[in-house]
């Protein structure tokens, strides 16, 4: 197997004001390009277990994380999942969404003070063969309000529920520079065309 790169502590001062990064590790392989950026762009999101021991907050990070990489990495994610049990890769993989690749997001939040410790470990797993493609982990202590994210966080609440309105916060500002680590997959023009029509 090919050398993996490993990049500890990434900086990513816009979204903490910790010395050290939100964002733990992140590991691309170094044969992305080579091997998986043509072959790994539809992908289905796994999250699990659901942050809290609830569900609907799982449902609404799973959302965040959909949108977020359709609308910031190359990815076109085509479905969530919030399973109860872990899935194997043969019961996401394929079907009619054409899957090719699963992102496993695994988060932990424990309520501390107004907010969350918030700990999620992530994978990208392609569905050939189950050989991880990237892998990262993101951690930090967030307020459950943000000035800067009322909107958004309304917008969750809507879709599901006043339970995740504390959440909401916590999940976008630990999501974002974790999934920012992500590679970028090489999209045909008609992949393009398909992920306009993304959510």
């Amino acid at each position: 197997m090919k050398r993996l790169r490993l990049l500890i502590c990434i900086s990513f001062a816009a979204f903490s004001g910790l010395g050290c990064s939100i964002v733990k590790a992140s590991m691309v392989r170094d044969d992305w390009k080579s091997d998986d950026a043509t072959k790994v762009k539809r992908l289905a999101i796994v999250v699990r277990p659901a942050p809290a021991a609830n569900q609907k907050a799982g449902e609404a990070w799973a959302r965040i994380a959909r949108r977020y990489v359709n609308q910031k990495r190359d990815f076109l994610v085509k479905k969530e999942l919030i399973p109860s049990t872990a899935p194997q890769l043969s019961e996401v993989c394929g079907g009619e969404d054409a899957i090719e690749g699963v992102l496993f997001l695994e988060p932990s939040a424990v309520a501390k003070g107004d907010g969350f410790e918030v700990d999620v470990k992530g994978k990208l797993a392609r569905c050939a063969d189950g050989r991880e493609s990237w892998t990262g982990q993101a951690a930090g202590s967030f307020p459950s309000k943000d000035q800067l994210l009322v909107e958004v966080t309304a917008v969750y609440v809507k879709e599901f529920g006043a339970e995740v309105e504390p959440l909401v916060a916590p999940a976008m500002n630990v999501l974002r520079p974790l999934l920012d680590t992500l590679p970028q997959p090489t999209l045909t023009e008609a992949d393009v065309d398909e992920k306009l029509t993304l959510d």
